[in-house]
C-alpha cells in the first residue's frame, strides 16, 4: 500500500467513526474542517442509518471465545476491547466521507487493547486466500503452472495475450522457489515515514523471511529503523524506467542497488500491462549477464487476478491493488506469523507528529490508483482479529 504514508483528508472507507464512538465512549475527535457540508450531511445521514444496525446496549451481544484481546486487568477494558472487535465486524460501508483524524482516532484505541494472535481465525482467513488464489502453488510464474506455447492473458489488460514462447519460459524457475515454505515469522517491510526513528531493525532482521516493496533503501543509517534482511522486494517497473534509464545509462547504478539485497528474488509484474513485460524482461537479462546474486521471478498475473476478486469482496475497488497489500496476503499464505512494518497512510501519528510519505523521501503517490483508506481498513480488522500484527509506533529493545 502505498506502502507508507501519505494524506488522507477525505477518501472512502468500510470503518464507521460514530458507531465506534458509541462502543468505545465519548471519543471527541474533531473534524476535519477540510470537509465539505455536502460530506457532513451525507456522513450524518449515513451514521444514523448505521447506528440502526447495531445491538441495544441494553441487550449486549455474546463475546467471542477467540477474541484477541484477553487477559485484561480491568473487566472494563477487556469489555472495550471486545466490543471493538464486535464494532468492525458489525459494522458495514455507510459512511463515505471521513476524516484522517477520525482514523487516528480508531487507531488510538486499538492500541490500547493488547494484541493476541488468534490460530483459529488466522487458519480460517489463509484457507479463504488458498481457496481464491492458492499463493503457495500460484503467485510466481513457474514452468510446472505455465508450459511453453501457453497464451497467457494479462492481469488488467485481460484481452491482450503473450504467447510464451521457449525464450520467456526459459526465464520461469522450474517450480515455486520458495522451498523451505511455510516459514515461520514473516515481516512485510512497507515504506512510510512511520519507520524514521523507530529502531525496528532489529527486530525485522530476526525475522525467518521479509518482504519489501519497490527497491527502498537499506544501508546506511536508515538500517536502524528498518533492517537490512530482504528475502523478496517488488520491483515496480516505472522505477526501473524513471530511476534507472530503463537499464541502459544507469545499469550500473542499478546493479550497485540491487547488491545490497544479498540473495534476495526481484519480484516484478510482467504481465499485468503489456507495458511493464519489456522492462521487466530487461531486469532478468542485466541481472543474467552480470551473474548477479539475486534472482528475478514474476507475479503470476492469474493469482493477481483471483488475489483482486478477493478483496473486492471486502470493498477494495478501486484501480489496482497496491504492492503492500498483495504482499501481506502472499505473507498469510506462506507464513505462520505475519507482522507488518512501515504500513501508514497518514500525514502524522497520533501523537501529531508530522510524518513523509516515505522513509526515505516525501514524494506523494499518483491519486486514484490504489485505494488506500479500504485498504488500510483491511489490514486494521486484520490486526484486531488477531491474523497479523500491524506495528504502530517504535519497536522494544531487546
Amino acid at each position: 500500500m502505498r506502502p507508507g504514508g501519505a494524506p488522507l483528508a477525505l477518501l472512502a472507507s468500510l470503518l464507521l467513526l460514530l458507531p465506534l464512538r458509541l462502543l468505545w465512549g465519548s471519543l471527541a475527535a474533531p473534524a476535519l474542517s477540510r470537509l465539505s457540508v455536502e460530506e457532513s450531511r451525507e456522513a450524518t445521514h449515513s451514521t444514523t442509518a448505521a447506528r440502526r444496525t447495531l445491538r441495544s446496549p441494553a441487550t449486549p451481544p455474546p463475546r467471542p471465545t477467540n477474541s484477541p484481546y484477553l487477559n485484561e486487568n480491568t473487566l472494563q477494558l477487556t469489555e472495550r476491547c471486545k466490543d471493538l472487535q464486535d464494532g468492525f465486524e458489525a459494522l458495514s460501508n455507510k459512511t463515505k466521507w471521513y476524516s484522517e483524524n477520525d482514523y487516528l482516532q480508531i487507531i488510538t484505541n486499538i492500541q490500547s487493547c493488547p494484541w493476541k494472535r488468534q490460530a483459529e481465525e488466522y487458519e480460517n482467513f489463509r484457507a479463504k486466500l488458498a481457496s481464491c488464489c492458492a499463493a503457495v502453488q500460484n503467485f510466481i510464474v513457474s514452468q510446472n503452472n505455465t508450459p511453453a506455447g501457453t497464451n497467457m492473458s494479462y492481469e488488467v489488460e485481460s484481452k491482450n495475450e503473450i504467447l510464451i514462447r521457449e525464450n520467456i519460459f526459459n526465464m520461469f524457475p522450474v517450480s515455486q522457489p520458495l522451498a523451505e515454505y511455510p516459514f515461520g515469522r514473516c515481516a512485510v517491510v512497507g515504506n512510510g515515514g512511520i519507520l524514521n526513528q523507530s529502531l525496528c531493525g532489529a527486530e525485522i532482521d530476526k525475522s525467518d523471511f521479509v518482504f519489501r516493496c519497490n527497491l527502498p533503501p537499506t544501508t546506511g543509517n536508515v538500517s536502524k529503523d528498518v533492517g537490512r534482511k530482504t528475502d523478496i522486494v517488488t520491483v515496480n517497473p516505472s522505477i526501473i524506467k524513471l530511476k534507472y534509464g530503463n537499464l541502459k545509462e544507469k545499469k550500473a547504478v542499478f546493479l550497485e542497488d540491487i547488491a545490497t539485497y544479498g540473495d534476495a528474488f526481484l519480484l516484478l509484474p510482467a504481465f499485468s500491462f503489456r507495458a511493464n513485460t519489456g522492462s521487466s524482461f530487461k531486469v532478468y537479462d542485466v541481472l543474467k549477464q552480470s551473474k548477479a546474486r539475486q534472482k528475478v521471478i514474476f507475479f503470476h498475473p492469474k493469482y493477481l487476478k483471483n488475489l483482486d476478486l478477493f478483496w473486492r469482496t471486502k470493498g477494495v475497488t478501486e484501480y489496482r491493488l497496491s504492492s503492500g497489500l498483495m504482499i501481506t496476503s502472499v505473507a498469510v499464505e506462506l507464513c505462520e506469523n505475519v507482522k507488518l512494518y512501515g504500513f501508514w497512510p497518514f500525514s502524522k501519528t497520533v501523537e501529531n507528529t508530522p510524518v513523509s510519505h516515505h522513509y526515505y523521501d516525501n514524494n506523494l503517490p499518483k491519486r486514484g490508483f490504489h485505494e488506500m483508506p479500504k485498504e488500510y481498513s483491511q489490514i486494521l480488522q486484520l490486526h484486531v482479529k488477531g491474523i497479523l500484527k500491524l506495528q504502530f509506533s517504535k519497536c522494544e529493545i531487546a
